[in-house]
């Protein structure tokens, strides 16, 4: 069996997003408000989500830094509200290693780092609580990172980078069993970046840790097909089933029912092909 601390990952799993900022690209300022962001975190648990993922600060491109105080302060009382509100395990999207450890002790069992414990201290702060982390891979800062974006060979580069920080986290004494990756779609790269991430997905599979995606209302979807942001959902959850095909195990999404559903059928035919 498959699992990442207490989830279970043999079938794939959906990361319902819950930001709590007011300038994230999809839904800034829609769950700034505990109670509002409460009432969306049990949707989202009752439509199917295995894990909800808390963010206090936007990692859109263009993004301005806030606080670590202030960070905390959006995200802890979600958090706590969450802890006894759904059954779920309670992500914490986020690089500092302060808000980390505030986000544990409401409640948090996952953290998921865009930075991949890069940011000082954070590597000793996850070491030291032993949740689950995800490492994922960014080109730049957020400020910067879509400002042409350049790679030799993004999937090599990119699955390198994955392999390195994973075995200096475990070096480090995060333990083998916490640790997933994620090659970070739309964080430093182009549209054609992120397509041939996607192609070539399974190159990332012999690092060894399940593989996390985020390619929800994502602009390169936008690009692709020219819908605006609230108009991805069709091709969010084809994008979704293609990466599932291809070996990704948790799947972050801002519409869990309708990713939730797609993923069900996606397995029921990737294990049927099995077995045969």
């Amino acid at each position: 069996m498959l699992s990442l601390g207490s989830i279970e990952l043999d079938c794939p799993a959906v990361m319902g997003i819950l930001n709590t900022t007011p300038d994230s690209f999809s839904d800034g300022g829609c769950f700034t408000a505990p109670t509002a962001a409460l009432l969306h975190a049990e949707q989202m648990a009752r439509d199917g989500a295995a894990i909800i993922d808390v963010g206090g600060e936007s990692t859109r491109p263009g993004a301005q830094a806030v606080s670590e105080q202030e960070e905390i302060d959006r995200v802890v009382p979600v958090i706590e509200a969450l802890r006894g509100a759904v059954d779920v395990p309670i992500s914490v999207d986020t690089s500092k290693p302060g808000v980390m450890r505030a986000a544990v002790a409401a409640g948090a069992s996952m953290i998921n780092d865009v930075r991949a414990l890069r940011t000082g201290g954070a590597l000793e702060a996850a070491v030291k609580l032993q949740q689950p982390v995800c490492l994922m891979h960014m080109q730049g800062e957020p400020r910067t990172m879509q400002k042409d974006p350049q790679y030799d060979d993004v999937v090599r580069e990119v699955t390198q980078f994955l392999r390195d920080r994973v075995a200096q986290c475990r070096q480090a004494g995060l333990g083998e069993d916490l640790i997933v990756i994620d090659p970070g779609f739309g964080f430093g790269k182009s549209q054609k970046d992120n397509i041939e991430l996607l192609a070539n997905l399974r190159q990332l599979l012999d690092i060894g840790p399940p593989i996390l995606i985020g390619v929800s209302r994502k602009s390169t979807l936008g690009a692709i097909t020219g819908r605006e942001v609230d108009a991805r959902l069709p091709a969010s959850v084809a994008a979704a089933i293609l990466a599932v095909d291809r070996g990704a195990k948790i799947v972050r999404a801002h519409d869990v029912a309708a990713t939730v559903d797609a993923l069900q059928i996606a397995q029921a035919v990737i294990e049927a092909d099995n077995s045969e």
